[in-house]
């Protein structure tokens, strides 16, 4: 941890790397995350949705391991343990969406937002902060009005989604304990290799395992590379300047990039609910970047002059 007096301590000081460039850094994951939704939703009609996590994360792994390849056993173990998480955060989601809407899948994977905290809180032994508490409540409440329509139910889709965002709440936190150990790039290969190799074979358990076409490849390439491989190494990055409550509020801009992007490329349009709902989410996005000056949690007290 860095403490007042140490050299790590003085390195977070001086703001070497401001947490701004690394707020910045989460919103342009965001963008990269929203605007690549409508690219997946043409492919998985016709494609199914395991194979395509695990053909597309194992695309974005084999570009960053070219990078730089883990060497040290720690990192795989670490980056196998949140490579899990993101699975589960994903092969979640993909199976609620056989059985839930689109909006009741985006509302839900959002509660992410809220458990976040509440799982980093659990670990730390201590009760989120109020800034944390009223940012999270306006971000759901964004969601909802962004997402939810007249006819949102609670079925066997919706509570598999719900898992899903127990999955992604529990990766954020995990990379608060353990991304500061271990170089960036390295780590987040391990993490979308992880995921790949998992979403294959849970394809080809449920699935079947089928081969991409030449319809397929071109959604493939740019989510695996441009998603999967740049998006997550600037969430892990980011993660170890502002802390994993600060990020997954950050987080929810994504759903505001999606929507602009549907209604860019296929058309759609937001209701006025809607509009309410984006603009809350800036606002809870504001107030985070607002506290630039407080107390870091615990993914920036623990950064070292090695990131």
């Amino acid at each position: 941890m860095a403490v007042p007096g140490t050299a790590a301590g003085d390195y977070y000081r001086a703001g070497l790397v401001s947490d701004r460039a690394a707020y910045l850094a989460l919103i342009t994951a965001s963008l990269l995350f929203g605007t690549t939704f409508v690219v997946v939703k043409d492919a998985v009609e016709a494609f199914p949705p395991l194979a395509f996590v695990g053909w597309r994360f194992l695309i974005g792994a084999g570009v960053l391991l070219l990078l730089a390849f883990p060497r040290s056993l720690r990192i795989w173990q670490d980056g196998a343990i949140a490579g899990a998480w993101l699975l589960a955060g994903f092969a979640f989601q993909t199976a609620g969406l056989v059985s839930t809407g689109a909006s009741n899948s985006a509302l839900i994977t959002g509660l992410y937002v809220v458990l976040t905290p509440i799982l980093g809180s659990l670990w730390r032994r201590k009760l989120p902060t109020s800034w944390v508490v009223i940012a999270s409540v306006l971000a759901l409440i964004g969601m909802a009005l962004l997402t939810v329509t007249e006819d949102f139910t609670v079925g066997a889709g919706d509570l598999l989604t719900l898992l899903c965002a127990v999955g992604f709440a529990g990766h954020i936190v995990y990379l608060s304990l353990s991304a500061h150990r271990h170089p960036v790039i390295p780590f987040t290969a391990v993490q979308l290799a992880v995921t790949g190799v998992g979403g294959l074979l849970l394809s080809a358990a449920f699935e079947g395992l089928p081969t991409p076409t030449d319809r397929e490849w071109p959604a493939l390439i740019v989510t695996g590379v441009g998603v999967s491989a740049i998006a997550f190494m600037l969430q892990v990055w980011a993660q170890t300047r502002v802390g994993a409550d600060r990020a997954a509020i950050v987080l929810t801009a994504e759903p505001v990039f999606g929507v602009v992007a549907a209604a860019l490329l296929i058309g759609e349009r937001l209701t006025i609910g809607g509009w309410v709902g984006a603009g809350l989410i800036m606002v809870a996005i504001q107030l985070v970047l607002g506290r630039d000056g407080a107390t870091p949690e615990l993914e920036a007290e623990s950064i070292s002059p090695a990131h």
